[in-house]
């Protein structure tokens, strides 16, 4: 028993736990880290970086639908509720490039993707670049991606996640998301995109300062003969 238990972590642990080192980036295979029953467990407080994406500036290239992409950012409990219109790419062209911007910084630990009802428009990679605005189609062929994961065309239960490198995902304050294509379909569909890991700060935001264009003899204590000075009587 103890055998198999051993055996089970070690299936887990993603691809470049082991092996060689090399400049190329990381590719990790899934981990079911969820032999548990998970509503019981309470997997969602893991899950709920969804409410730190700022949502309004979410973007995706190759969307059919323009704003779809932000419908697939759920809570954990409701990871498996139909999308009423899911993030689908244009037909014939299987790739998505999902922006993530954050309102404050993110440790990232795991990515958990549930593609379409029909396996074969499940996403079959995905790539990942860290905290920046540049990134298009063109970009991400030039670009090592921080790191890249083979995805498995059935995610039942929404219980297969993605392991993070997470000393490369510390600081996130955005996420840029390719998923290259699919397992067979026309397009890509997903329903769900769940982000587990640490909400650390919010970003700071500026401060209106509202300064005196006059000032106000009564806010400030000056000798009563320069009073008048300030529009006080003389």
């Amino acid at each position: 028993e103890v055998e198999e238990t051993v055996k089970k972590k070690e299936s887990c642990l993603p691809h470049w736990s082991s092996g060689p080192r090399n400049n190329m980036p990381p590719k990790a295979q899934a981990c079911c880290a969820h032999d548990h029953d998970c509503e019981a467990a309470e997997c969602g407080p893991a899950y709920s970086l969804y409410k730190h994406v700022d949502l309004s500036n979410v973007r995706c290239l190759n969307e059919g639908v323009p704003g779809s992409c932000r419908n697939v950012f759920k809570s954990w409990e409701k990871r498996l509720e139909p999308t009423q219109v899911p993030l689908c790419s244009n037909e014939d062209d299987p790739e998505l490039l999902l922006h993530i911007p954050f309102d404050g910084a993110v440790k990232l630990k795991a990515i958990s993707v549930i593609g379409g009802g029909d396996p074969s428009k499940s996403p079959s990679k995905m790539k990942v670049w860290v905290n920046r605005e540049d990134v298009d189609f063109a970009a991400a062929e030039r670009m090592p991606p921080v790191q890249e994961w083979e995805l498995q065309p059935e995610n039942v239960g929404g219980v297969l996640e993605y392991p993070t490198q997470v000393a490369k995902f510390s600081g996130v304050h955005a996420l840029d998301v390719l998923f290259t294509g699919n397992f067979g379909a026309e397009i890509t569909e997903i329903h769900f995109v769940g982000l587990k890991g640490e909400f650390s700060e919010r970003k700071r935001v500026a401060v209106e300062a509202v300064y005196e264009s006059r000032g106000i003899p009564a806010d400030h204590k000056v000798p009563e003969k320069e009073a008048g000075s300030w529009g006080g009587a003389q």
